[in-house]
């Protein structure tokens, strides 16, 4: 990624913590954004309208508006709104792990993206964490994206380490043994 964008992303999610922070709950705000830009991110018809050079600032945040006021806590809406409006939108999930990043930077932790193919409990995402934790020697602060593509098990990414339990990468490892 170029100089600039990365630039742009650190600055759009500086300024989206700002916000957050003024709110006092941040986070619950950063794991709403993350999800939020995730799910964005994924379907591509609404992708696709978020990026669209042709599509007027105004429609595109009517489209955020009418898909998640109501659902989302209010500052999430309008830090969406932001990177979009800027011209940024597809940035957004770039955005939101950088603001999760600056958030558990904070906090002496790493940010481990974990992809799995149904929604965890609390517990389960608890026992993840602490896995990660003695996996990795340091604190972590888990973000779940709901991937049905992988069938069952879980895929963590903290930095550049991949710890892949997926079942969809087992039944690869499979084919490939058997040729």
């Amino acid at each position: 990624m170029e100089t600039a964008t990365t630039a742009a992303i650190d600055g759009y999610a500086r300024a989206v913590l700002q916000v957050f922070r003024a709110e006092g709950e941040v986070d619950a705000l950063v794991d709403a954004f993350y999800q939020a830009a995730h799910a964005l991110d994924e379907r591509v018809e609404l992708r696709e309208a978020m990026t669209d050079p042709r599509l007027p600032v105004e429609r595109k945040l009517a489209v955020l508006e009418d898909l998640l006021a109501g659902r989302l806590a209010r500052p999430v809406v309008a830090g969406l709104g932001l990177v979009v409006a800027a011209g940024h939108g597809k940035h957004l999930v770039e955005v939101a792990s950088r603001l999760a990043e600056l958030v558990a930077e904070e906090e002496g932790a790493a940010v481990a993206e974990v992809r799995s193919a149904v929604e965890l409990t609390e517990d389960q995402i608890e026992r993840l964490r602490a896995a990660l934790a003695r996996a990795t020697g340091r604190e972590v602060e888990v973000k779940v994206v709901v991937d049905p593509a992988l069938i069952g098990g879980v895929v963590a990414k903290i930095g550049d380490t991949v710890f892949d339990g997926s079942v969809k990468s087992q039944l690869d490892e499979l084919r490939e043994q058997w040729g």
